[in-house]
């Protein structure tokens, strides 16, 4: 009788759900919005001062994760698969919009002849385009080839992803869905089926050698509004585009870029000279970017997109109220990265990472610099290695072997080249994949000192990708009139929010493939809306 007690006793705390009683059997939809650049202090700072704001709203009905972490590392693409797959570079195989796969072939190697191994390219590049100007969807030609059955086909974004996602499990459950992003590569969030999600909306945000909205903070606000219209659309039932639709989708949501760029100018609306980018009626050309100083106090473009940001999800409340769907709503605010630095004093922009290896003393000579130089040299049908950089640096070596001997030489100029860590080896492994095995993990990875970005770009005072707090300490707030205001400082991370929703919803959270194998656990706190704040 006891051990039956006791089995009846672990079957229903199984059964428990993650949202109280009082929220769970109401929620119907989940509006999840990611805010590029969003920190936690962002929004308490926000909060404090604005507390008749969208983002006070939310709170004052909500848990905020004052702890949240993306999984590192912070760039957007691994950044947004945490919140919609439940998991990191490690099931998902995404490091980087612009990364290397060992087994794909250049866009050009149409019959896939030459050697395997050339970059993975999913950013702006591969649009169609009629002159300079995107039409908002992928060309075939532009992107990298693989063999499939003895084809050598393009690879799409979708297809690159390893793991499914959460729109496919509510699509397969007979759920609407629709997502907004800044490129026609979020194909990606489709997930491995290519139809996950119904209503997908990818104005580009930056035209290859066209207009890039990015240099103003403004006409980035601009493009993030034709998203929230979407978002608006959807919200009364219709397409993103205002036509007739199949109801308010179970699943939707959107990535607003204006944070992210007012903290990553450094002059609003001067590009380069011979650059096209301008944005007209900007009444902030000419200002500055970033931070004011460490306390995270924004500038006049910070403070424009956080203002313009908060507007837009106050309108979205607004909608979902009139709709009578508020309080059957779970809305969700996160980022898919940080930025870093805050603190202005400690930009430090050094130049890209292997021109400064090339530039040490023995940067043409010693055998372990060779092997970078010819991993950045990757401009042939195929390549042996590449380097991507930003806050971060990866390596991917054409002789793998040289894994341990780059760790060293790195680590010995790690002064000269602004080294806080150097991954490799054994350390490495401990944190991703096994690159012997995984065509994709990088061999090595470099941690920068807090504040140094490898680029020469006049335009940014800051930039995301690497493993440090303000990179991936990212806002989080989960909401529902339901619930009551409630703070966590216990350490999550953003890759939790996918199975929490999927829960919300009433469906498996282990129908998740990264779920699983990474064992990856709901939030905390959302089973007990009223607990006392931490």
């Amino acid at each position: 009788m006891h051990t039956q007690r006791m089995l009846c006793l672990v079957a229903s705390l199984a059964c428990l759900p993650t949202l109280s009683a009082r929220a769970h059997h109401r929620i119907e939809h989940v509006l999840l919005i990611s805010v590029d650049g969003l920190h936690a202090l962002d929004v308490a700072r926000y909060v404090r001062l604005h507390p008749h704001s969208a983002l006070a709203e939310l709170s004052r009905h909500g848990v905020t994760y004052t702890n949240a972490r993306t999984p590192a590392h912070s760039d957007s693409f691994p950044g947004l698969l945490s919140l919609v797959t439940g998991g990191s570079p490690i099931t998902t195989g995404i490091f980087y919009d612009v990364s290397y796969d060992r087994t794909i072939f250049a866009p050009s190697d149409t019959t896939c002849s030459h050697p395997p191994g050339f970059s993975m390219v999913f950013d702006e590049s591969i649009d169609l385009y009629i002159g300079h100007v995107s039409q908002d969807v992928i060309d075939p030609d532009a992107l990298p080839r693989h063999r499939v059955n003895g084809q050598c086909v393009p690879l799409f974004p979708h297809q690159a992803l390893r793991t499914n996602t959460i729109f496919e499990v509510a699509r397969a459950a007979g759920k609407h869905t629709a997502w907004a992003d800044k490129h026609p590569a979020y194909d990606l969030v489709n997930g491995p089926s290519g139809h996950g999600v119904e209503d997908l909306y990818t104005p580009e945000i930056t035209n290859v050698d066209g207009a890039d909205a990015t240099f103003s903070v403004v006409c980035t606000v601009r493009n993030d509004q034709l998203k929230v219209q979407g978002i608006l659309h959807q919200i009364h039932g219709r397409r993103r585009d205002g036509t007739p639709g199949p109801g308010v989708p179970a699943i939707f949501g959107m990535n607003f870029q204006g944070v992210s760029v007012g903290q990553k100018l450094i002059t609003d609306n001067t590009p380069p000279p011979g650059d096209p980018s301008f944005c007209p009626e900007d009444p902030l050309s000419g200002e500055h970017g970033g931070y004011l100083d460490g306390d995270g106090t924004p500038g006049v473009l910070l403070a424009y997109g956080l203002e313009q940001t908060d507007l837009a999800l106050g309108s979205m409340i607004a909608a979902l109220r009139e709709e009578g769907i508020y309080e059957r709503t779970l809305f969700i605010v996160s980022a898919k990265h940080g930025q870093s630095p805050i603190n202005p004093t400690l930009v430090n922009k050094p130049g890209h990472f292997a021109n400064l290896v090339a530039h040490l003393p023995d940067g043409m000579t010693d055998p372990a610099a060779l092997a970078i130089a010819a991993a950045a040299a990757c401009n042939t049908n195929s390549c042996p290695g590449f380097v991507q950089d930003d806050d971060v640096a990866l390596i991917w070596l054409g002789d793998q072997t040289l894994d341990e001997d780059v760790r060293h030489y790195l680590n010995v100029n790690a002064q000269a080249l602004f080294i806080e860590q150097v991954m490799a080896g054994d350390e490495l492994r401990l944190r991703f994949n096994n690159p012997l095995t995984d065509s994709r993990a990088p061999d090595v990875i470099v941690q920068p000192v807090y504040g140094t970005i490898y680029t020469t770009s006049m335009k940014k005072n800051a930039e995301h990708g690497g493993f440090s707090y303000s990179d991936t300490n990212v806002a989080l707030i989960v909401s529902n009139r339901a619930l009551r205001a409630t703070t966590i400082k216990t350490p999550v991370a953003t890759s939790q929010v996918a199975a929490t929703i999927l829960r919300a919803l009433g469906f498996d959270p282990n129908a998740l493939r990264s779920v699983r194998i990474e064992k990856t656990r709901e939030l905390p706190g959302l089973d007990r809306g009223d607990d006392d704040n931490q």
